[in-house]
């Protein structure tokens, strides 16, 4: 029996990819092999959204060569599409697929066998206006599946590569989306995550079809999904009728990922995103009223090229003010081939440096004051992994991560938990009781 081993760099549409990946590899009869072991082939999914993800991806890729030079050596994802030359430079590498034409991989492999000569199966990606459909009907993680909907982003930010490593647009059919949920449920996962590159301009390429209607045939067809999680949503996105369905859902989450990358109207337009602080706030207070208690997540970039200490502040007092429940914080880093790479008057490292530090400060006291506000509630949680002290941890719908005490049975089922002590990045919590009503299939996910 033939033996793949896999390794992925950067986001969870990789990790996803990386799945589905396998799942082609599974159908052909290779078992999966840890990537520190010898395998017949590697497959080295890779990242580019900064020069680091570049170089780590080669370390990666080397690494592999020196474990089994006999080995064929298989590189796909963002890095490979935008710089296929560069991989294909290193020696040792035989196969390089890009983001598209993954269900190739395996022909190319075969065709290497027979010819032992690389072959670079990188197409344009900017010509693709069709979603490639890959099916992962479950998770090496058992208690959360992904779920990718979109491919693909218009947006071009003047510090973003993606758009050239992911091409344009393009949504999911949604009946295979609903689909593929039912059968991801069907497996034993509670919560779904709608994910994708650009997760919330889902339907923005379709004719009558949007985010907001995707969310409603979620729920109303897909038998026993108690949580819908969006990955990630643009402020320009959450519509009022993208509002009303949250607010109106059973099962779609109370926490979204609203990415702000800067909170100055004037870094907003040299990173040419498409929206000002006014619109941004307008729509978090829309959001907020609709749903109380709603955790809303960021990200931030700090330090973009001309960012002055005013700019910055900027940033620092409308998080203060809309009180973010956490954030990811960047310190920008040039990436190669962009319009920002370019610009003039780039940051001080040193600056750069303590400006993300306020930020992560910040973001602490406020995660803190939002965990807070839930002490002695009764949430719901599903346990994902023991932790240290025998307990387990868990997420509850509004992403606050809880230590409780609980069993192994429970793993990836819903569960009453207490919040008796509120704090970040940890909350306690104390058992209350397992919700009733959780499908009988949840045997077949123990086998998973």
């Amino acid at each position: 029996m033939p033996s793949v081993a896999f390794h992925t760099l950067g986001c969870k549409v990789n990790h996803y990819e990386t799945e589905a990946i396998w799942q082609l590899f599974k159908e052909e009869g290779y078992e999966r092999v840890d990537y520190d072991s010898i395998a017949d082939v590697y497959v080295i999914n890779t990242c580019t959204v900064t020069n680091t993800g570049d170089k780590k991806s080669r370390q990666v890729i080397r690494r592999a060569i020196r474990k089994n030079p006999d080995g064929v050596i298989c590189v796909t994802g963002c890095y490979a599409q935008t710089s296929p030359g560069e991989i294909m430079a290193i020696p040792g590498v035989d196969v390089v697929v890009g983001t598209q034409d993954r269900r190739k991989m395996l022909e190319y492999i075969e065709e290497y066998k027979q010819e032992r000569q690389p072959i670079n199966g990188v197409t344009n990606i900017m010509k693709n206006r069709v979603y490639e459909e890959l099916d992962v009907p479950a998770f090496t993680d058992r208690t959360r599946a992904s779920l990718k909907i979109q491919e693909g982003c218009n947006n071009f930010c003047t510090f973003c590569i993606i758009p050239w490593a992911r091409g344009l647009m393009r949504s999911r059919d949604p009946e295979e989306v609903v689909k593929q949920a039912q059968q991801l449920v069907d497996a034993g996962y509670k919560e779904i995550v709608l994910t994708g590159i650009h997760t919330g301009g889902y339907g923005e390429d379709m004719k009558d079809y949007n985010l907001a209607m995707l969310l409603r045939d979620l729920e109303q067809n897909v038998k026993g999904l108690k949580r819908i999680r969006i990955s990630s949503i643009e402020a320009s996105q959450l519509t009022d009728e993208v509002i009303e369905v949250i607010d109106q859902s059973n099962i779609v989450v109370r926490h979204l990922h609203v990415p702000l990358q800067s909170g100055s109207n004037t870094v907003l337009k040299r990173m040419r995103r498409k929206y000002t602080m006014e619109f941004f706030a307008e729509r978090l207070e829309k959001l907020k009223k609709a749903l109380p208690g709603l955790a809303v997540t960021s990200d931030v970039i700090v330090g973009f090229p001309g960012e002055t200490e005013e700019e910055f502040m900027e940033t620092y007092n409308f998080i203060k003010e809309h009180k973010f429940s956490e954030l990811h914080v960047f310190p920008y880093s040039k990436r190669t081939g962009t319009p920002a790479a370019r610009m003039d008057d780039q940051i001080d490292e040193e600056v750069k440096n303590e400006r993300v530090h306020r930020l992560i400060e910040l973001s602490n006291q406020l995660a803190k004051e939002y965990a807070s506000n839930f002490e002695d509630e009764v949430l719901e949680v599903i346990p994902e992994e023991v932790y240290d002290d025998g307990r387990y941890v868990g997420y509850t719908d509004n992403y606050l991560k809880v230590v409780f005490p609980a069993t192994e049975e429970m793993v990836g089922q819903l569960v009453k938990v207490k919040i008796t002590k509120a704090g970040y990045p940890l909350n306690e919590g104390q058992f209350v009781r397992v919700l009733e009503d959780q499908n009988a299939n949840s045997s077949e996910k123990a086998a998973i």
